[in-house]
């Protein structure tokens, strides 16, 4: 399966780019109050070491405002403030972040806005327009009777073409749900009438295990359809696992290669180490690597090469001794209880030698990025059918 990106219009958040091609950015959430800033900014530190690209804070009170700037010192990736109800917050918060996250619906009458728009405007610094059903205009609840798909995507545009006649196009969108279905159809219906870069995710979404799999689906179906920008996997767990899960979702769909990409089999009655152990501790004892590698752990010598073989190294084990193997060819026999270990040598030193090879390739050339791919043309207009809003 080849995706075609939906093209949409670029920004800029700090140093990264989103939309217009850009490769899909991670995001989070820091969890403790902006007031304990040290704890915030351990936070992001170890969101960052797992790959986050942009975090965003809740700006829920003028103590969290105050905050901003004393993280943003402490921190080398873009900090976006979540503001919600109170446009002063939003107004103090433009003065330092790299970004202001709002929703239309909850942040008061219009004029209120307009201050918002006009001081990230004069800072030159991008706006989220965040919806989410449940805090819809109330005609719109009158029109719909409850929260649908469809009374999302109209909020939405409403509110980036009031946002648009103010002068103002330097905007991302979301509108989320925690409803896999709903979430999908909103930024579906959106995306296929505007071409500002959406922020996706499903919200609410649930434990680290169960919210990893309702995003993975509505993510993933959303991507795979071209959709999407940015992204966060909202789980009720450490945030460093949210980024964890946002990498694997693009990764699945070959859209981001970051790091070590862990093979392992399911096991079976054949199995002749502890595969689930040894998988465990590689991806644990590995994650420092940033290098885009598939490394395989498999059970039995029997089925070891041919089953790994798309894999760049891996080991099969087997009773008292196993093998490493690189590229589908065996390397050597090793005991079983140095496999470890030579596995991970070999990983730490062919991550070397493929990082200094791309930057020797990338002085003569700019494309040559991880994360770099084609950008084709959109699809046709979709087969299925849209609902009329207003163009204004």
């Amino acid at each position: 399966m080849r995706i075609t990106r939906k093209k949409t219009r670029q920004i800029q958040v700090g140093s990264v780019k989103i939309g217009g091609g850009a490769p899909i950015a991670v995001q989070s959430m820091t969890v403790p109050h902006p007031s304990d800033v040290r704890g915030t900014v351990e936070q992001i530190h170890r969101m960052e070491e797992v790959g986050c690209e942009l975090v965003r804070v809740a700006v829920p009170d003028q103590d969290a405002a105050t905050a901003l700037p004393k993280i943003k010192a402490r921190i080398s990736i873009p900090l976006i403030a979540d503001v919600h109800f109170d446009h002063r917050l939003a107004l103090k918060a433009a003065e330092v972040v790299d970004c202001v996250r709002i929703n239309p619906g909850n942040i008061g009458p219009w004029w209120r806005l307009a201050e918002v728009i006009k001081a990230v405007q004069d800072r030159g610094i991008p706006l989220r327009v965040g919806v989410n059903g449940g805090s819809l205009e109330r005609p719109l609840l009158d029109k719909y009777g409850y929260p649908t798909a469809e009374a999302l995507a109209e909020s939405a545009l409403n509110a980036v073409h009031a946002i648009e006649d103010m002068g103002f196009t330097n905007m991302k969108v979301s509108l989320k749900a925690s409803d896999v279905h709903m979430a999908v159809d909103a930024y579906w219906l959106f995306a296929h009438q505007s071409d500002y870069p959406l922020h996706i995710g499903i919200t609410e979404a649930g434990t680290a295990s169960t919210g990893a799999v309702k995003s993975a689906i509505g993510l993933g179906w959303l991507l795979s359809q071209g959709i999407g920008d940015t992204l966060r996997v909202s789980l009720a767990a450490d945030p460093v696992e949210e980024v964890k899960v946002g990498f694997e979702i693009l990764k699945s769909l070959e859209l981001r290669h970051r790091g070590v990409n862990v093979i392992a089999c399911p096991t079976c009655g054949r199995v002749e180490i502890d595969v689930v152990r040894l998988a465990e501790e590689l991806e644990k004892r590995l994650s420092h690597i940033k290098m885009p590698l598939n490394v395989s752990v498999l059970g039995c010598v029997v089925n070891g090469i041919g089953e790994g073989k798309e894999a760049d190294i891996g080991i099969a084990g087997g009773q008292g001794m196993g093998i490493l193997f690189k590229k589908g060819k065996l390397v050597k026999k090793v005991p079983s209880e140095q496999l470890m270990d030579v596995l991970i040598e070999e990983v730490e030193l062919m991550a070397l030698e493929q990082n200094d090879s791309r930057e020797e390739t990338s002085s003569s050339s700019s494309s040559s990025s991880s994360d770099a791919f084609q950008v084709a043309a959109p699809s046709d207009t979709p087969n299925r059918e849209l609902p009329v809003f207003s163009s204004r």
